[in-house]
């Protein structure tokens, strides 16, 4: 089977789960419903379903240029038992050292809304961050993205509170993320020097697009604007552009943002790309 079939992708991850319940690897219904929920064939591009859902069977999802492995994704049954002895429940803060992605997946799921995973790796080329919408993010997709010739758009607006900027852009869209790269990928012109601080970065199914900038004196020294990757590049890029025009025409201030606590006890709005989730209430950021 290939891995753009849906259905039978659900058919085999059900299986699996089943699986893993009859090899006395699965004992909570957190980590049942987390294994049913995220689908593993997207954080192995390549593989054959029937490989990707095979409860004993660990996967390559990197290799250089001479097909030697670099990276591989553990087998499903190893994750799930390791998972269990962690005790992970909902709410926890999550710190992943070492990842595939799919086992970052699982943890975002088993932690839920309250909770966080923050995942680091020494390739950058392997990990993803993750954050409520994790099953919906096309690794594979992305991936691929990434060597695919890059388009720039520029906006206009001046370049000159980048602190103030990167909030405006992480808290209000809640597609934003943040894009942070290695020198060796800016190095080999994969990404732009910003990444290397790391720069928001908007994503829609295969595609992305982060901040960048350049010298214009018309805007003051220097202009905001988008370099976007992907087969809907053209697309994102002008989404973030607007972002960054609307951000020039009503924001471009200090203390343009309203940040507000709210305690649990309190009233809290129902989940939006202003509003961070804390243990005990939440973060709101609105841009009045």
């Amino acid at each position: 089977m290939t891995t753009d079939d849906p259905q039978a992708a659900t058919k085999l991850r059900a299986t699996m789960v089943s699986e893993l319940h009859d090899l006395g690897a699965i004992r909570s219904e957190s980590v049942a419903a987390a294994v049913a929920t995220v689908p593993r064939h997207l954080f192995a591009p390549g593989a054959p379903l029937e490989d990707a859902y095979a409860a004993d069977n660990p996967l390559v999802i990197k290799c250089d240029v001479d097909g030697k492995a670099l990276s591989s994704m553990s087998a499903a049954h190893i994750q799930v038992v390791m998972l269990e002895q962690a005790g992970i429940e909902a709410g926890m803060r999550v710190l992943e050292i070492g990842s595939g992605g799919y086992n970052a997946a699982l943890l975002a799921e088993i932690v839920g809304e309250q909770g966080r995973v923050t995942t680091v790796d020494i390739d950058d080329g392997v990990s993803v961050r993750l954050d409520d919408d994790t099953q919906q993010v096309d690794v594979a997709a992305l991936r691929q993205a990434l060597h695919s010739p890059g388009i720039e758009r520029w906006s206009g607006a001046a370049f000159d509170l980048p602190d103030e900027l990167e909030l405006f852009l992480l808290t209000s869209d809640p597609h934003m993320a943040t894009l942070l790269a290695d020198q060796e990928r800016i190095d080999q012109e994969l990404l732009a020097g910003s990444t290397g601080r790391g720069a928001p970065v908007l994503i829609s199914g295969g595609s992305f697009a982060y901040r960048t900038s350049r010298e214009n004196e018309e805007t003051g020294g220097h202009e905001t604007g988008v370099i976007a990757h992907g087969p809907s590049a053209e697309q994102i890029a002008g989404r973030y552009v607007e972002s960054l025009r609307r951000w020039g025409r009503e924001h471009r201030r200090r203390g343009a943002a309203t940040i507000r606590y709210l305690p649990k006890s309190a009233a809290v709005p129902a989940p939006s790309s202003g509003l961070i989730t804390k243990r005990h209430g939440a973060v709101v950021v609105s841009w009045p």
